[in-house]
């Protein structure tokens, strides 16, 4: 059985989706269309920008989102899932790329997302640091025991990597006590703030208002979420599980052994970068996997 999983945030590079938009019709249409609901030329940026322009939220989340979906589409008949999963922003391109969210739903609710997000950051200073080579168990104990700041796991991206989420002296003390448990390596993030974590409380509230007035199909295969992990079809569990996962963390490495339990012989990555193929891997290496292409 085939997988396809969408990236998340950090996966963008300059120069993305130029060979879409230059060689698949449907792709330049799809992103014209987005640059008009956007209400500026986000290709521009993508195509052309600079690290630090892709950097700026209302571009990051949007830019990923735009690349997978219109690749996933630009494949056509390849495109054919049995089962699909999104690293955080990238649940919202597999949703559209299974057929739950309409492209223009898809890109609004993406953009609406990003804006969220960046003011629950500027109102509370927070960050994230990933912490290498210690059992999730002791990362989840660790966490526990700072009681005076919010510090929680966030994204359970593969065996040995566990990314942590929380206000800025709550991180530092934790990469301090990963490190004297016997972390590799407990190293903060340059991220603008504490995704995935009860400091998104504000963030979930606008972005939980536009996903309830959002129409949602049911998908042509299963999504594995973020949140449950499990392979979902109705479209309101779906809705409910997109916007928990604002403060709840990304549990990828569960995700992905529930996929290879349900089936799962390849995983096919469709977006930028190869960094969900990576975490796949290291999650189970007998899988195969493979980047979409044309």
């Amino acid at each position: 059985m085939k997988a396809f999983v969408f990236p998340g945030q950090g996966a963008q590079f300059s120069g993305m989706g130029k060979d879409l938009y230059e060689n698949v019709p449907l792709a330049k249409e799809l992103f014209e269309k987005a640059n008009d609901i956007l209400g500026f030329r986000i290709t521009d940026i993508m195509f052309a920008g600079s690290a630090d322009d892709l950097k700026q939220t209302k571009v990051t989340q949007p830019a990923v989102f735009l690349h997978s979906v219109i690749l996933a589409k630009a494949i056509g008949e390849k495109f054919d899932p049995d089962m699909v999963a999104g690293h955080s922003l990238g649940e919202f391109s597999a949703l559209v790329a299974a057929g739950a969210l309409s492209f223009e739903d898809g890109l609004v609710l993406v953009s609406k997302r990003a804006q969220a997000m960046q003011k629950a950051c500027e109102a509370t200073p927070s960050t994230m640091a990933a912490v290498l080579a210690l059992p999730d168990s002791k990362v989840e104990e660790i966490c526990a025991t700072i009681k005076d700041e919010i510090v929680v796991p966030a994204n359970y991206n593969c065996p040995g990597q566990l990314v942590i989420s929380g206000s800025i002296p709550g991180i530092d003390k934790a990469c301090e006590l990963m490190l004297a448990a016997g972390a590799k390596r407990a190293l903060k993030l340059p991220v603008g703030g504490a995704f995935h974590s009860p400091l998104m409380e504000p963030a979930k509230i606008e972005l939980e208002a536009a996903i309830k007035a959002t129409k949602f199909s049911a998908p042509k295969c299963p999504v594995y979420q973020n949140v449950t992990t499990k392979g979902e079809t109705d479209p309101e569990e779906i809705q409910k599980n997109l916007v928990l996962q604002l403060t709840a963390p990304v549990k990828w490495t569960q995700s992905v052994n529930n996929m290879i339990a349900g089936g799962a012989t390849s995983f096919t990555e469709v977006g930028p970068g190869a960094v969900l193929q990576g975490l796949v891997k290291k999650i189970n290496k007998e899988i195969e996997t493979a980047a979409a292409a044309l």
